[in-house]
């Protein structure tokens, strides 16, 4: 019945906006509660998002959204909106999502350098951070990293993390975020990597590069999103273009310190990591969504890689100690 109510609600948007009688596709679902609908009417094409309240709300996409397009990046307009219902009316990018494209064996590096552009010019817009976003601080990267203990541990071990554990867990934490507080602050859109990005038209510059599902954007370190694009949770990136891809950028922002940079970098992936993990066993136990287990070797891998650099020794001692086990597969039926 709920289904049959959003359904009814899509309709009548359409109709008011005057693609009633357009050609509905159903687009592949994400692991959030967001929809995405192809329309077509008389040789042209949008995108519905259907973004349902209370669990989504589609404001802040639409806000940023429209920031992205002030600062000269790629993302795409807003054509028609209705913030209570959750419905928007997109522009169409078509279907050439970096994904596809480098399954269809496009050159890889050239796909990345065009995502690194794309980073650079964001990061050094001098008005990337003037709209009203929370910090990507340290509270949040806490929160987010608590997920290895409320869903990775239980799942890998058969019962909850013990108290104790969860609280030198979090001290650990702490102290590896503690130098995240000195780094330059940007625009972080969080969720940037190869599923997100699309090429758009024919050309690889950064005016090529559409922007997708940057709603949960925060401001935060510069370090995260290139971190984001290269230790890909779905997707192997060799040692050597990420290294190539970390230099282009460092060559480039030539006002940042690098070995700052770099550690921030690595301590963002060791989060990052702890907390996709987390999500991916959500996505399964809560959610009954298996899609995503697949992924969880090399997030671990990512992770266990990760915690060698020498600013996360406190979370690799609470690994040795309390989770010895992180590297041993994870049986999950679906």
């Amino acid at each position: 019945m709920v289904e049959d109510n959003r359904q009814q609600a899509r309709q009548e948007f359409m109709t008011r906006e005057g693609w009633g009688a357009a050609e509905v596709e159903p687009l592949a679902a994400d692991a959030s509660f967001r929809r995405y609908f192809r329309l077509r009417r008389a040789g042209e094409s949008c995108l519905l998002m259907d973004a349902p309240p209370p669990q989504e709300q589609i404001l802040p996409f639409i806000s940023i959204a429209q920031h992205l397009v002030s600062l000269g990046l790629r993302a795409p307009r807003v054509l028609a909106s209705e913030l209570d219902a959750g419905f928007a009316l997109l522009e169409d990018f078509g279907d050439d999502t970096f994904t596809r494209l480098l399954a269809r064996g496009e050159a890889e590096a050239s796909l990345y350098r065009m995502a690194v552009d794309v980073l650079i010019q964001l990061h050094r817009h001098p008005a990337a951070t003037e709209l009203e976003l929370p910090p990507y601080d340290e509270q949040a990267l806490l929160r987010e990293a608590l997920l290895l203990v409320d869903w990775y541990y239980p799942a890998l071990n058969g019962v909850d993390c013990p108290a104790e554990a969860v609280e030198s867990y979090r001290a650990a934490w702490v102290t590896a975020l503690a130098p995240l507080r000195a780094e330059p602050a940007t625009l972080v859109l969080r969720d940037f990597h190869v599923d997100n990005l699309m090429r758009v038209g024919d050309g690889s510059s950064v005016a090529h590069c559409g922007l997708l599902d940057f709603q949960d954007a925060l401001i935060g370190s510069p370090a995260y999103d290139l971190m984001s694009l290269l230790e890909d949770a779905r997707r192997d990136v060799t040692p050597a273009l990420q290294q190539a891809l970390i230099d282009h950028y460092l060559t480039t922002r030539t006002e940042l310190d690098a070995g700052q940079f770099m550690r921030a970098y690595r301590i963002l992936a060791a989060q990052r990591h702890a907390k996709v993990a987390g999500i991916f066993v959500r996505l399964m136990v809560r959610d009954g969504k298996p899609i995503y287990l697949q992924h969880l070797p090399r997030v671990v891998a990512l992770l266990t890689r990760n915690l060698e650099a020498p600013e996360l020794a406190p979370v690799r001692e609470w690994v040795a100690r309390w989770m010895p086990n992180l590297g041993v597969p994870l049986v999950l039926a679906p």
